[in-house]
């Protein structure tokens, strides 16, 4: 997981030196592999880029919210969360594009929203540096928006083109019959019967928590979005990319769990940044498909028991 300081210090209260954070990631168990100064381009602020070993059990941590949450509790700083443009409950939503899970198991939960009279165009000079120092290539304002929300929150995201979508139907089920398909690299696909696939209708768009495909990709001409946030289970997710040897950010996410319950967030920052980025005009509510809704797990700890246990009691 790669991050900078500057971006990391926007969510919490750090006054120590790139150094101190990283000794203090290292002893908390995300061990900073590198350490590398840089300079913002349009500041010249100084800057300093990280990069630390996120063990699979910490899928948290490959958002930056995760590891703002860490400096937290390690240091006693209150976290800030980032600006959202929040949904509401306007309905018209549902007239424009309707959502079904055919298998809950697979997919616990697709949430969307829309954006419309977006302009395609390169995404400010922050954002890029910030994506292309951490390793991912700058596309577009959307594309970028999408990538940089991940970055912070953990939570993959996918734009679609509306006006490429013709039956308005997203469905999320598995391959079935359709055992070719086109990803956003331009490679076709040999699918199994049990990959994922999201469809518009019968026509599959995507290949689920993995890529894109090239018949729904967000182009100049875009004019309107659908945005995708989703949780897939990691089982199917892996199977997949293996199998396929398609290894990309979303999929090294979703591999190691993601929190079904941060779907909503990361789609309402997404679209707070394509309407700041692209003069999107979102549109009121979202679809929000939640088969079995998870319920918060609370842990009981003794303390004498954790001292006993360290051998410190």
């Amino acid at each position: 997981m790669k991050f900078t300081l500057n971006w990391l210090k926007e969510f919490v209260d750090f006054g120590g030196s790139a150094d101190e954070l990283s000794k203090l990631l290292t002893m908390a168990g995300l061990e900073a592999e590198s350490l590398t100064a840089l300079h913002e381009p349009e500041s010249e602020r100084e800057d300093w880029l990280f990069e630390i070993a996120v063990t699979p059990n910490r899928g948290d941590c490959l958002g930056l919210l995760g590891i703002a949450r860490e400096v937290c509790a390690l240091t006693g700083a209150r976290l800030r969360l980032p600006a959202v443009h929040a949904s509401n409950k306007d309905s018209r939503i549902h007239k424009r594009v309707s959502v079904k899970i055919e298998d809950a198991a697979q997919c616990a939960r697709y949430s969307a929203r829309i954006v419309d009279d977006v302009k395609i165009a390169p995404a400010p000079a922050w954002m890029r540096f910030r994506l292309e120092s951490c390793g991912i290539r700058a596309i577009n304002n959307v594309v970028d928006a999408n990538n940089y929300v991940m970055l912070e929150t953990g939570q993959p995201l996918h734009a679609f083109d509306l006006a490429r979508l013709t039956a308005k139907q997203i469905v999320v089920r598995n391959a079935r019959e359709n055992r070719k398909f086109t990803t956003l690299d331009g490679v076709e696909r040999e699918l199994a019967q049990v990959d994922l696939l999201i469809c518009d209708g019968d026509t599959p768009v995507a290949l689920a928590g993995v890529m894109g495909g090239m018949n729904s990709e967000v182009s100049e001409t875009t004019r309107s979005i659908i945005l995708e946030s989703a949780n897939f289970a990691p089982a199917a997710i892996r199977r997949t990319a293996k199998r396929l040897a398609l290894h990309s950010e979303a999929s090294h996410r979703f591999e190691r769990g993601v929190d079904p319950e941060g779907t909503l967030r990361a789609l309402d920052r997404a679209v707070r940044l394509i309407h700041e980025s692209a003069g999107g005009r979102p549109l009121g509510g979202a679809v929000d498909c939640y088969p079995e809704k998870v319920a918060p797990v609370q842990i009981r700890l003794r303390e004498q028991r954790i001292e006993k246990l360290l051998g410190i009691g």
